[in-house]
């Protein structure tokens, strides 16, 4: 019993441990109080649609189980690849191993969320940040996912009006709106499990980042058209003998020495056809192109045509580097090398390094450059030259060649593919635009290229051309530009109309 009743007895030490106080720093990174402890599934539904309607992302549960994860990511990823088949028109095909190397970026992502959230801790807002961000995410970009897809689906049907199939710009405005909605779902999902600005927009910065690599490096599609094999037979292929070598060597030196040289007078056009990949397409653009040059140009005759193709082996002479230069020297030595033009055609598959491709197994056949191309003609002496290059990326033959006495034009840009060289396309979009139709109609090059411009844009806008408009170039010297002039003058006053 206390004697003093005002004075208060001292407290006494509890039988337990002391308590040990916890570090400021620790007690910072302790997550906020969840408002649920037992969530269901809706809760992250809820939460994630309301980060897609850019609304604030509150109450977020404990959690998420090992279940939610699975079943919300799911039904999140059944539902966007689902939506890809709508962008096929027609029979579609699923490619298992496609849908796999899609699920890298997601790797990638998760990573790179980790390490922002992981640097942000001290501001963390929940117990479970990463595996909450990524489940709020997945639900977030399902309904953007699935409209960007509906729209891609009604755009590849040709269901919008024209002013907008006929704008390029229109294409990318929409595409960054949906960027930006991206990134404004993300910055609501990040600032609900993280209080700091830098976080936020550093995790922002990587979804972009991310979204970028996945359309334009990635580019993988778990859906695919269904090709459907004719019954035409199995394609040839070229098989090598003596009898072939001896055939060849005979039709190079008949074609050669075929050629009918140039007589004086008005200016004459000479040919060289060149298609050095072993598929029907270029078989039958060099075809075509050599008989416009004899038929509307005059030039019968006077056109080579060098093509690799099974088929050809004992009646075209081979499209080789070798064979082309001693045609270009034959034809040097038959025509006017001051006053006559020489048109040189060039079919074939390119690449990003300009080259165009050369293939005819088992033949070895080297692939050819415009340095190349260049080099020999300087050589040869042969001063007005019309150069066309029918090729992906061809845009970067113009500079290689050109001068003052050259025209050359191309079927796309440097950084573009073009059109139409798959092995059931009748033409490529650039020479059937160009030579079989604009050219039947005029004889001026700068004419026929102006005027097929658009018309090659057109068809592969409803072609559905993936990597954008291939914006065929061309570049003009001003001395071809008047010996062309000059030669169609000539042709306009006495040369006989086809």
């Amino acid at each position: 019993m206390n004697p003093n009743p005002d004075m208060a007895e001292p407290p006494q030490a509890p039988d337990t441990e002391p308590t040990t106080l916890v570090p400021l720093e620790f007690r910072a990174t302790e997550p906020v109080p969840v408002v649920n402890a037992s969530p269901t599934g809706w809760h992250w539904l809820i939460q994630g649609l309301r980060a897609a309607a850019l609304c604030p992302v509150r109450g977020l549960p404990a959690g998420p189980t090992p279940w939610q994860m699975l079943l919300i990511a799911g039904l999140t990823t059944a539902l966007t690849t689902g939506a890809g088949w709508l962008e096929i028109v027609g029979p579609a095909d699923f490619l298992v191993r496609n849908w796999l190397f899609s699920w890298a970026s997601t790797a990638l992502l998760i990573f790179a969320v980790w390490l922002a959230l992981n640097w942000g801790r001290t501001q963390a807002a929940h117990a479970t940040p990463v595996a909450v961000w990524l489940l709020l995410y997945w639900v977030a970009t399902t309904p953007i996912s699935v409209a960007a897809v509906a729209l891609a689906a009604v755009a590849g049907r040709d269901w919008l009006p024209n002013w907008w199939l006929e704008s390029a710009w229109w294409g990318w405005v929409v595409f960054g709106l949906f960027w930006l909605w991206i990134a404004l779902a993300a910055l609501r999902i990040t600032g609900a499990v993280n209080r700091s600005r830098w976080v936020c927009a550093a995790v922002v910065l990587t979804v972009l980042a991310l979204q970028g690599l996945d359309t334009w490096a990635l580019q993988v599609r778990p859906w695919q058209p269904t090709y459907v094999e004719n019954d035409a037979a199995e394609p040839v292929t070229l098989q090598l003998s003596q009898e072939v070598f001896e055939a060849q060597q005979d039709l190079l030196d008949d074609a050669l020495g075929g050629l009918r040289p140039s007589t004086p007078g008005p200016i004459q056009v000479f040919g060289l056809v060149y298609a050095p990949y072993a598929q029907d397409v270029f078989l039958r653009e060099s075809t075509m192109v050599k008989g416009v040059l004899e038929q509307r140009f005059g030039a019968e005759g006077r056109v080579l045509q060098l093509v690799n193709h099974a088929t050809t082996a004992t009646d075209i002479p081979w499209a080789t580097n070798r064979n082309l230069e001693r045609s270009l020297a034959a034809l040097a030595q038959a025509m006017d090398k001051e006053r006559d033009v020489l048109v040189v055609y060039l079919t074939s598959h390119g690449g990003a390094d300009f080259r165009l491709a050369a293939q005819h197994w088992p033949l070895e056949v080297k692939d050819l450059t415009a340095a190349q191309l260049r080099e020999t003609l300087d050589r040869l002496g042969i001063r007005n030259r019309v150069v066309a290059v029918s090729a992906c990326y061809s845009g970067g033959w113009i500079e290689p060649l050109r001068g003052d006495t050259t025209l050359v034009m191309t079927a796309a840009d440097k950084d573009h593919t073009s059109y139409g060289c798959g092995s059931k396309s009748e033409l490529t979009f650039f020479g059937r635009a160009v030579f079989d139709e604009q050219l039947r109609k005029t004889l001026s090059f700068e004419e026929a290229f102006k005027a097929a411009v658009p018309v090659i844009q057109q068809r592969e806008i409803e072609g559905r051309k993936s990597d954008g408009f291939s914006n065929p170039q061309i570049a003009v010297g001003e001395g071809i530009r008047k010996v062309l002039q000059a030669w169609a003058a000539e042709q306009a006053l006495g040369a006989p109309k086809p």
